[in-house]
């Protein structure tokens, strides 16, 4: 891949991440599934059209115990910035019949 595809993002510490033109379009996902064992955490981001029992798994990220909760931090402090800034966040509600657990 060459390089003009690439973008670098500049985080605290001097870290730098790059990441390329598709991996920056990122994926819509509106249903979530956290799984766990003893050494990880298994997040699948899935989409789920409406009026339709079947979805799709479109991205699953595997993290550490230890990386989960600071996700739970970092996204817990986000929404909460969000929320200061443009007002509370309302909890999804699945419409019934979906088919789907609420």
């Amino acid at each position: 891949m060459s390089d003009e595809t690439k973008s670098t993002i500049q985080l605290p510490n001097n870290l730098k991440l790059s990441i390329d033109e598709s991996t920056a379009q990122g994926h819509y996902s509106n249903f979530q599934v956290v799984g766990s064992n003893e050494t990880e955490f298994v997040l699948d981001f899935a989409y789920v059209q409406p009026h339709q029992p079947v979805g799709k798994v479109r991205d699953r990220v595997i993290v550490s115990p230890k990386h989960a909760k600071a996700l739970v931090r970092m996204l817990s402090e986000r929404v909460r910035d969000y929320e200061a800034r443009y007002g509370n966040i309302p909890a999804p509600q699945r419409p019934s019949g979906s088919g789907l657990p609420n």
